[in-house]
């Protein structure tokens, strides 16, 4: 068990308690949540160490790893995930200049991003700690994710792009992760980061019942501020920011199972509006954004 003195993403030592989150998906254990007054970062306390939080992730439930299509709402991710990747790839070709290239996928779950890339011409590298997952990867798509810890090995300015969507927030070594990434980025490379941002409007109207916190699964909890703030941290900084206006809706419609034991799909989807309006005039209160960086000149 992992507790913290001081803040894991900036080392202010200046934290307190801001909330309690239960574990809807496997464990249904209650898990206490800090903010840090210095970079407005949140983290998760008394998390599992590395070596032990590999049971939190087995439900049939977790979309990422098993691929499931059972139910409304993992049906509904399927759907809006065949835009989200094209999506996606534009984002990438747009901001690295490239049609092609090399770009390293960490996290890749079952591949599907790995398989877009591929299919568009790009080398492709994905890393990947769960076993299921990559079993899967291998008998979809034909790709062949390696273990996380490699990323250690990769020789200097290898890729053009770095891909972690929806990962950082799951990694216990997050400095020693973002130290490496940028060593292995060529000096013109694009990183490319989404995660979920506890400043929107749908976290304020779900709070301690905001799917999106995620616990203990979700590490951190980072608002745009605190990112800023650990990637001056390795030498790089934002370039850009894009919202991802599907996550609200996705967000919420588990948000409201976790409150009120049921689905509820014609409130999920107002709050997700609700939220998505807030974020149209500031693109930093959406509720998920993809961070385009750059190392710092």
């Amino acid at each position: 068990m992992v507790q913290y003195q001081q803040c894991p993403l900036c080392g202010s030592v200046n934290i307190q308690h801001q909330l309690t989150v239960k574990d809807h998906t496997v464990s249904r254990q209650d898990f206490d949540i800090w903010q840090c007054t210095g970079c407005t970062g949140r983290f998760t306390q008394n998390i599992p160490a590395e070596s032990d939080i590999g049971p939190f992730y087995k439900s049939d439930s977790y979309i990422s790893h098993t691929n499931t299509k059972t139910g409304l709402i993992n049906w509904l991710y399927h759907q809006v995930r065949k835009k989200t990747l094209r999506s996606k790839r534009n984002i990438i070709t747009k901001a690295t200049g490239l049609r092609n290239g090399k770009v390293l996928d960490i996290g890749c779950g079952t591949g599907a991003f790995l398989n877009t890339m591929k299919h568009f011409g790009w080398s492709v590298t994905g890393l990947e700690p769960d076993a299921d997952a990559r079993k899967i990867a291998a008998e979809l798509y034909q790709v062949s994710p390696q273990l996380p810890e490699v990323l250690f090995d990769f020789p200097s300015l290898t890729y053009n792009a770095v891909t972690m969507w929806h990962v950082l927030e799951h990694v216990h070594n997050l400095h020693g992760y973002l130290k490496q990434i940028s060593n292995v980025l060529k000096d013109d490379g694009v990183l490319f980061i989404a995660v979920p941002n506890y400043t929107a409007k749908d976290a304020q109207i779900y709070q301690e019942h905001w799917a999106a916190y995620d616990v203990p699964r979700h590490l951190y909890h980072f608002s745009p501020n605190s990112m800023k703030k650990i990637l001056l941290q390795h030498g790089m900084q934002i370039k850009k920011i894009k919202p991802m206006w599907f996550d609200s809706f996705y967000v919420c419609l588990l948000s409201e199972q976790y409150r009120n034991g049921k689905n509820n799909f014609i409130k999920a989807m107002w709050n997700g509006l609700r939220s998505n309006w807030k974020a149209f005039y500031n693109k930093e209160k959406c509720s998920s954004i993809i961070y385009i960086i750059e190392k710092k000149v």
